[in-house]
């Protein structure tokens, strides 16, 4: 389990330079790390994971294997793509069946990229994006609502519930705002992503800059990044131009490429991992001769359901769950000198698993 994050924008705003640079990031890693291209515009990333080679080492595993996370390339959208504009309705339906969108936004100026707008403005270019997803969303509920109607009038407490969240959602929705601006109950939450909203799903803003503020950031971005305090929402500086060079270079040409920038690492490792935070996501470790693998989760989880992410079969047979913090692992040398620390622990079925655990799952089936 990964998730599958979307990436909008405009035509001309560097989106598809910034998706090619993921996917040679990802054809350029070690043979451990393989590309996978499931579709044409899917490309399946690691997740960069600074954990993983420690506790490879220290267990004397002889691969590492990372946690997966999917990036879906959307052409362009443009005014009246949810009328079907362009490629609207097509790849409008692609957005529906991702976790996140990142909202890329031409923060850069240059006379030789045309901009579609005619002008660069961040912020116009995220206003005219998200309101044909707005579109989208009011079409989509518009249309659901007399069969739901029709089930209500029956007592159908499905159909209520439905109905009530489709009202929350366009009152949003009429007064401009995404359907994420609403307030859902915990009981309601589920029967809410089942509406499969696009303007429901969390966002990442990526300020695309020039080369020479990949460091620092400029002026448009922000705006961008002033935007996304004031909503609660998550954004990154990025130089897709700069990311698109540095994926074709080796690890030690890759360390000096940055120091001379200015920067500690990738902007796209900054974009997963805040991609990978922004749905609450965690990582668990497992760790044998074989291999030393990261193993994505849900803050929150169960010891069984965590087991179940390796395969079914163990969160049904569950039994226990050896349990060592990273820290102690680390600092005890690995399993034995945990154990003889005392710091291995036997988890039950309630344990919930805690972002770095290394754990060993029994079961029985």
């Amino acid at each position: 389990m990964g998730f599958k994050c979307a990436i909008v924008g405009l035509p001309n705003v560097g989106k598809s330079t910034l998706f090619n640079a993921l996917t040679q990031t990802a054809s350029a890693q070690a043979e451990n790390y393989p590309f996978c291209t499931i579709e044409p515009n899917v490309g399946e990333v690691a997740v960069p994971e600074s954990r993983l080679p420690i506790i490879a080492k220290i267990g004397g595993s002889k691969e590492q294997i990372p946690a997966r996370m999917n990036f879906v390339d959307i052409a362009g959208l443009v005014r009246g793509a949810s009328k079907g504009e362009g490629l609207g309705n097509q790849f409008l339906s692609n957005i529906r069946e991702t976790d996140a969108i990142a909202y890329v936004l031409r923060c850069f100026d240059d006379d030789d990229v045309t901009h579609v707008e005619g002008k660069i403005d961040p912020l116009a270019d995220l206003d005219t994006v998200q309101t044909e997803l707005m579109l989208a969303d009011m079409e989509s509920l518009e249309k659901r609502k007399p069969a739901l109607e029709k089930k209500a009038k029956t007592g159908d407490k499905e159909a209520i519930q439905t109905l009530n969240l489709i009202d929350l959602a366009m009152t949003e929705l009429n007064e401009g705002r995404p359907a994420r601006n609403a307030q859902i109950n915990a009981d309601d939450r589920q029967a809410w992503r089942m509406l499969q909203l696009l303007t429901a799903k969390p966002v990442l803003y990526v300020a695309n800059v020039d080369e020479d503020s990949a460091a620092t950031g400029n002026a448009y971005s922000k705006v961008v990044f002033d935007h996304a305090e004031a909503e609660g929402s998550q954004a990154v500086v990025i130089s897709a131009q700069i990311e698109s060079e540095i994926a074709l270079l080796s690890n030690e040409e890759r360390t000096d490429f940055l120091e001379a920038l200015g920067l500690e690492e990738p902007g796209l490792n900054r974009m997963i991992q805040t991609g990978y935070a922004l749905l609450d996501l965690q990582t668990y470790f497992t760790v044998g001769p074989k291999e030393a693998r990261a193993w994505t989760f849900h803050e929150g989880w169960s010891a069984p359901r965590c087991a179940g992410v390796i395969h079914t079969d163990f969160e049904r047979g569950f039994i226990r769950a050896e349990t060592t913090a990273y820290d102690d692992y680390v600092e005890f040398g690995g399993e034995q000198g945990a154990k003889e620390a005392g710091k291995v622990r036997q988890e039950g079925k309630t344990y919930i698993v805690k972002d770095g655990d290394i754990l060993h799952f029994k079961f029985n089936v």
